[in-house]
């Protein structure tokens, strides 16, 4: 049996459904509350299961990519720890001026991760 692609339309669809069942239009709603069009409830419906796997396979990605995140301030003083244990004083100034290029561009990625804001899931993004 061929594989069966995952259709952009169907994933983007389901990744904007909230699954509780509204009893008012019987339909399916979107994150944001509202409800699904009868046009969108039928289309959820021929979801395969390679579109359930990719949107499956996106939201770990945005998982992976929000504990990154999260964990991104202990990862920095950890970067950082070795560093400033060489120096008397303290700076990330001093600390800089010890890196290798490597190490610059690592503490560079740190901090973008510290400082860049969550960004929410968004399909095909993550």
């Amino acid at each position: 049996m061929p594989d069966i692609e995952p259709r952009l339309h169907i994933v983007v669809l389901l990744r904007d459904t909230d699954f509780k069942f509204r009893s008012d239009t019987n339909t399916w709603s979107h994150l944001d509350g509202r409800p699904f069009t009868k046009e969108e409830q039928a289309i959820a419906h021929t979801a395969t299961r390679a579109d359930l796997g990719e949107v499956l396979d996106q939201l770990a990605r945005y998982k992976e990519y929000r504990r990154t995140k999260n964990e991104a301030p202990e990862a920095l003083n950890r970067f950082l720890a070795p560093f400033m244990d060489q120096l008397i004083r303290k700076t990330l100034g001093n600390a800089v001026k010890i890196m290798t290029k490597d190490d610059r561009a690592e503490l560079d990625r740190l901090l973008g991760a510290v400082a860049e804001p969550v960004r929410p899931f968004t399909p095909y993004t993550f």
